[in-house]
């Protein structure tokens, strides 16, 4: 993912069953579950370097991309987690989505980052610019 925003593991607590609370830099918390790879890991995670990541003592390792998309989903984001999976599946920009789609690229970080709800019509947008791009190639 693009550095839309420094957002950052400030904090995981496991509560078991899979799951971990996590607090982000910007305040916002979550508990996610874990893949069922780090679901089963011994051991408390422990966050990784500049907080992009948590590690397991046997190796295992999860991003933060992939606990924010898990964050998103678990606060009821599901609009932007599709928008952001979206951007990452075709490794658009912050400014190279806003272009393709017509709007700004504040516009575009808010509705990755989830602090503003992403339009249906704009999630339409995206479906249709995949769909394109798909017969193009």
């Amino acid at each position: 993912m693009n550095a839309d925003w420094m957002r950052t593991i400030t904090s995981a607590e496991p509560r078991g069953d899979g799951r971990v609370a996590v607090l982000w830099s910007d305040g916002t918390t979550a508990e996610v579950a874990l893949p069922p790879a780090m679901a089963t890991a011994a051991g408390a995670p422990a966050i990784g370097d500049w907080g992009h990541s948590l590690v397991w003592p046997d190796g295992g390792e999860i991003s933060a991309d992939a606990l924010w998309l898990a964050t998103l989903s678990a606060i009821g984001r599901a609009d932007s987690r599709s928008f952001l999976e979206w951007r990452m599946a075709h490794e658009l920009s912050l400014s190279r989505a806003a272009l393709e789609l017509g709007i700004s690229r504040r516009t575009v970080a808010n509705y990755s980052n989830g602090s503003h709800p992403v339009p249906k019509a704009i999630l339409l947008a995206c479906k249709g610019w995949s769909a394109q791009q798909a017969e193009a190639a």
